[in-house]
């Protein structure tokens, strides 16, 4: 699959897009081929201030449970309430589902992110 280049990525694994004032995060194609079948997709604080790299939300497969981290510091404003009950949206397509929505204090940090083409080299 390739790499959409309208967002930023982490060596987390999250995909960062803009969406207005706020930014859409998601886990990457590559991030949910390695989890495997995700049942759950949650445990995200709306209304929560977070710095860079706090913990934001959890996503549960067959495999393992991994954390999604915050990309740039700022308030959680809203999760996507589809992946409640449907958390294999994510692997069916993970560059159309975002996780959370965040509103950056300082939007100009997603800059300091990495493009598609950093991602794809060190992923």
């Amino acid at each position: 699959m390739s790499i959409p280049n309208d967002r930023k990525y982490t060596a987390s694994h999250e995909w960062v897009k803009a969406d207005g004032d706020c930014f859409l995060v998601g886990i990457t194609d590559d991030a949910q081929d390695q989890l495997g079948d995700l049942v759950f997709v949650g445990d995200v604080q709306v209304g929560a201030h977070l710095a860079a790299g706090d913990t934001a939300a959890v996503v549960e497969s067959v495999k393992a449970a991994s954390d999604i981290y915050a990309p740039v510091a700022g308030e959680i404003v809203a999760f996507n309430e589809a992946l409640n009950d449907q958390p294999a949206l994510i692997n069916e397509a993970a560059y159309d589902q975002w996780i959370f929505k965040i509103k950056p204090d300082n939007a100009a940090d997603v800059d300091g992110l990495m493009d598609a083409a950093a991602y794809e080299a060190q992923a």
